[in-house]
């Protein structure tokens, strides 16, 4: 797959060739990236986002969802995935990140957008879910800025290295989906 989003960026299938720079990425940003995402300190070296990439190119193969690589400019700026596809339900959760110096300039509100499009138009799904921490007020925003409407909180719903962090559960429904 890959889906143009405007002249400086698009999403792409993940290539093994692509691990070197996923994993620099991360390395480079790993204290930002702590953060929010639990499953940093598990990606240690190169073959650990190899194995990433593999279990996104199973789900594909499985029909169950993907990951998908975000270029700007020519680099590697994030990942936009689309997780646990609910086929009976007609559903699926979306979730991303962006590394530090793609941050502010509206590349993951894009990149998002256009993943549920293809959600809605292509895959025929009828409604996509964002979870984030109640605190990841950026990821928050880009939920709201798309039109999902808060649906609740879900209390220690992650474990975050050291502590538990509640998620904020927003939901978007096909019929309610405006393409802007």
């Amino acid at each position: 797959m890959r889906i143009e989003i405007n002249e400086h960026t698009f999403i792409q299938d993940i290539e093994e060739e692509d691990a070197n720079e996923i994993f620099a990425v991360i390395d480079r940003d790993r204290q930002y990236l702590r953060t929010f995402l639990g499953w940093v300190d598990f990606n240690q070296s190169v073959e650990d986002i190899k194995e990433f990439i593999e279990i996104g190119k199973r789900m594909e193969r499985l029909n169950s969802g993907g990951n998908y690589l975000i270029r700007y400019n020519g680099k590697f700026a994030g990942i936009v995935s689309l997780n646990q596809i609910n086929w009976t339900n007609h559903y699926t959760s979306i979730g991303y990140w962006l590394a530090s110096h793609a941050q502010g300039k509206g590349i993951m509100t894009e990149c998002v957008r256009q993943l549920i499009r293809y959600t809605f138009d292509d895959l025929g799904l009828n409604r996509a879910e964002i979870r984030c921490s109640t605190a990841n007020h950026r990821s928050e925003a880009i939920a709201i800025r798309l039109g999902f409407k808060w649906e609740g909180r879900i209390r220690e719903a992650e474990w975050l290295y050291d502590h538990y962090v509640d998620h904020q559960v927003y939901g978007l429904l096909k019929r309610d989906w405006v393409l802007t």
